[in-house]
């Protein structure tokens, strides 16, 4: 089962009602085909205030990077699609 990996909202992590609507992907920890575990740090974003770490929500293997270093990727986009059990 495919399992799409998106962005969340940046004021819910945040807690800040002013936070930013997009961020830009720094890098990510792992490449497609590789295997991840749920909590596992995914891949890091940035904005002009913060840099933070998007984390898998599941177990599987990723089966496609979606994005690439420097794009820019509003909330709810997707960062990365994964292959999961279930």
């Amino acid at each position: 089962m495919e399992l799409e990996v998106k962005l969340p909202s940046l004021k819910e992590t945040s807690g800040d009602p002013k936070a930013a609507d997009d961020a830009t992907v720094s890098f990510f920890y792992k490449s497609a085909g590789d295997a991840i575990e749920e909590g596992e740090d995914l891949v890091e974003m940035a904005t002009d205030k913060a840099t933070f770490n998007v984390p898998c929500p599941a177990k599987g293997v990723i089966k496609k990077i979606c994005k690439e270093e420097d794009d820019v990727v509003a909330v709810g986009e997707v960062l990365a699609i994964l292959e999961v059990e279930g």
